[in-house]
């Protein structure tokens, strides 16, 4: 599955930005989907996931309280709504797709969008 993540930005700490990621198929029900990101000189971390139906999700400590997963099976599309935002967010943001039960592990995700910057000013 094809992913496409809309355009980042730059934003200031406290300032609100939601992404959003739409897949080429009309099986995306099927998948599980998640965010990732990867900070300068960091290794790519778990951001957020979300299950086939929408009713379980699921954050990364640093998030958590934050930042919202959401989808729109009927769109193909998946959300990640951001607020307060901190100098530490700043990273490229990558959705990914799951075929089947939801992971936090990148690994098991078959599919990635081609990522976007969230840059964070101080």
């Amino acid at each position: 599955v094809q992913l496409q993540a809309s355009r980042g930005g730059l934003v200031q700490a406290g300032d609100f930005l939601r992404l959003s990621c739409v897949t080429s198929r009309g099986t995306f029900s099927r998948y599980g989907m998640g965010w990732f990101r990867q900070a300068p000189g960091k290794e790519r971390e778990f951001v957020a996931a979300i299950t086939r139906s929408g009713g379980n999700t699921y954050y990364s400590d640093s998030v958590e309280g934050r930042f919202t997963i959401s989808r729109y099976n009927a769109l193909n599309t998946v959300y990640l709504q951001m607020n307060s935002l901190k100098p530490e967010d700043t990273a490229v943001y990558y959705c990914a797709a799951q075929w089947g039960a939801i992971s936090t592990r990148g690994a098991d995700f078959g599919s990635w969008g081609q990522g976007t910057l969230v840059t964070v000013s101080s």
